[in-house]
């Protein structure tokens, strides 16, 4: 597909992915607008041979457009089809399941998007997560698994040098992808679209369920600095609905009855990232 056209369905599919959260986005020349200052920004994703890798998508959620130093979280996601477009238009779904729920989370802060958590070996940090991807053959397995298990407190000591460094401002996007199967096991853990090696090896190191068949699970955690105001707070014009905003919201333990163990309502097809 040309460039252009790789754009037109990768927009067309955020507008279509963030209506069903009841939020109007509309295509403005490179970028899709949003409500508010918010807006979804598109980018080539580097291939082999400097080429955009076909099903796969950069996409960045803008939470204060106009601000040359606002917050954008970025994340790469990809997608499987028969055609180019429809894996586009996968990886878009994929992105919307698990990356922009936490995000339209953090903006209304009202827990029906995602869960809202903090621990003590990450200080200075909470986290909004939304709902788990799981994936594949045997996909209940894993599925029961995160809904018993809190992912990332256990990478928490591997995180915290990670977090020590150089971020950009205000919130950032932690991603976790893993699964595979026995034997052929994969995990990676990128920060702020970087992978992180130790984190990534944590996580491998973790007892989630290996089966003989393939299968993944896709989480992404929005980590934002304690006593930081959620748009919704900042700018009442930024969500479509009134919200209290997360702060003092957050729980220990967000256990089963959260998005955790919401996987089968959020779960996408077989595809990868």
């Amino acid at each position: 597909m040309r460039p252009q056209d790789r754009l037109d369905v990768i927009q067309r599919s955020v507008v279509r992915e963030m209506a069903r959260y009841g939020l109007r986005f509309t295509v403005e020349g490179s970028v899709v607008r949003g409500p508010g200052r918010t807006a979804v920004a598109v980018r080539e994703h580097p291939g082999e041979g400097g080429q955009g890798g076909a099903g796969h998508v950069d996409l960045g959620y803008v939470l204060e457009l106009g601000r040359a130093d606002g917050p954008v979280v970025w994340d790469c996601t990809a997608g499987l089809g028969r055609t180019e477009e429809e894996q586009l238009d996968s990886a878009v779904r994929m992105w919307a399941t698990t990356t922009a729920a936490a995000v339209v989370e953090f903006q209304e802060g009202r827990g029906e998007h995602g869960d809202h958590y903090g621990t003590e070996l990450l200080p200075g940090w909470q986290a909004v997560q939304g709902p788990a991807a799981v994936f594949g053959f045997g996909s209940e397995r894993l599925a029961d698994w995160l809904a018993d298990h809190q992912v990332l407190p256990q990478l928490a000591a591997a995180l915290a040098p990670e977090l020590a460094g150089p971020l950009p401002a205000g919130v950032t996007g932690v991603k976790l992808f893993f699964g595979g199967r026995l034997g052929e096991d994969v995990a990676e853990v990128r920060i702020g679209g970087e992978v992180a090696e130790r984190a990534s090896a944590a996580l491998r190191a973790l007892a989630w369920p290996r089966g003989e068949r393939l299968c993944w699970a896709r989480l992404f955690v929005l980590l934002v600095p304690e006593g930081m105001p959620g748009p919704a707070q900042a700018d009442p014009r930024a969500t479509a609905a009134p919200s209290a905003g997360p702060a003092g919201r957050w729980s220990a333990e967000p256990g089963r009855g959260g998005l955790l163990g919401r996987w089968r309502r959020a779960r996408a097809e077989r595809r990868p990232s």
